[in-house]
């Protein structure tokens, strides 16, 4: 019965993960592009009526992608053994940091955006950006995370804790920091891949 069990909450930790970082695509390839183009009219209707659906696929997806990710960790007493997988922990790691940027940043910062909270737009908007351009810039490691646990049977080293000190060095330039090399699709997409080839070689050989 407890495999039955597990078996649903990991089909459901992949159903919720496709949906929260489909719309973190969408966000960022799609939407983002479409409002530097659209006529003032088209963007404040999308903004309007669009958007807040979105967004609430986005943070749900999100939330329940947490929520059946730390059932999964407790299944499999992760917490107890760590850090003997370092490969799954890195996932764990980006992906927390992701979801709490979503409910912690981009959320909060979009609320203002859509004029459903009170703030300065701009300002809200730029920092909503870059929690949200930091999360597709995770989104490699963090899969490869996911993926690889099951896959790449490596012990934990130097390099698992290099690459847990570049995790959080991302997050703070999220809060504090600039978009830099991932302000465009092409440079966030090559940074995200680069980063989990990079990951990979620091847990493999360090």
């Amino acid at each position: 019965m407890m495999d039955v069990i597990s078996f649903i909450f990991r089909w459901a930790h992949v159903l919720f993960g496709i949906t929260w970082i489909g719309m973190l695509y969408y966000f960022n390839f799609v939407q983002t592009e479409y409002f530097k183009e659209a006529e003032a009219g088209a963007k404040a209707d999308a903004m309007k009526k669009l958007a807040p659906r979105a967004l609430w696929w986005f943070r749900w997806g999100a939330m329940f992608t947490f929520i059946t990710g730390v059932y999964l960790l407790m299944s499999i007493k992760a917490f107890s053994s760590f850090p003997a997988n370092p490969v799954i922990w890195v996932g764990v790691l980006a992906g927390t940091l992701m979801f709490l940027n979503v409910w912690l940043i981009i959320w909060p910062n979009q609320k203002i955006v859509l004029g459903l909270a009170p703030g300065e737009g701009p300002a809200a908007a730029a920092k909503a950006g870059l929690a949200s351009r930091t999360n597709t810039l995770l989104s490699g490691p963090m899969l490869f995370g996911m993926v690889g646990s099951l896959r790449l049977p490596i012990e934990a080293g130097v390099g698992f804790y290099v690459c847990v000190a570049l995790i959080l060095a991302l997050e703070a330039n999220a809060l504090f920091g600039k978009l830099g090399p991932i302000t465009t699709i092409k440079g966030v997409i090559h940074c995200s891949i680069g980063l989990t080839a990079l990951f990979w070689v620091l847990l493999a050989y360090l």
